[in-house]
């Protein structure tokens, strides 16, 4: 059976880079997973402060994509150092987060998919994936590099 997931109020949106876990990293406390892995894109510490301040995880990454600090980005998205960073992000957010890793490892052997159905952006396809709703037989479409990231994660941990 596999486990979808999208909403942070959903089932399963525990998984998901905008859930509220705070973690630390080099000894800074970060709101979200999403609000690190938004900096690691960023050299400039100015940018890394102000993604790091916003309250909410979709402002970390609107501050990220903003116009002004794109220009500064120094990780390309979807890249393979990309991919690394997000995976360090939610190893140490399930690392410092008992009750959820024990969530997360009640979901072997199931498969994890990041659920981008309805999305049409490249990189929603790149970290998810989605199925015909109507047609369960319908294949998976989409790399689904999270729900993968999620698996190696759940196998550490």
């Amino acid at each position: 059976m596999p486990i979808w997931f999208k909403k942070v109020k959903e089932p399963y949106g525990w998984m998901g880079n905008m859930a509220p876990y705070p973690i630390t990293y080099s000894g800074v406390v970060w709101r979200t997973s999403e609000a690190l892995f938004q900096s690691l894109r960023y050299a400039d510490p100015t940018i890394i402060e102000q993604i790091r301040q916003e309250r909410s995880p979709m402002g970390a990454k609107f501050v990220a994509k903003s116009g002004v600090n794109i220009v500064h980005r120094v990780i390309e998205p979807m890249s393979p150092r990309d991919v690394t960073n997000m995976e360090m992000c939610v190893l140490l957010k399930f690392q410092q987060h008992d009750d959820i890793a024990m969530l997360l490892k009640a979901t072997t052997p199931h498969q994890i998919y990041e659920n981008a159905t309805g999305r049409k952006k490249v990189n929603d396809l790149f970290w998810g994936a989605h199925q015909d709703p109507n047609n369960p037989d319908f294949p998976i479409q989409g790399q689904n590099t999270m729900g993968e990231i999620l698996m190696r994660v759940r196998s550490i941990i």
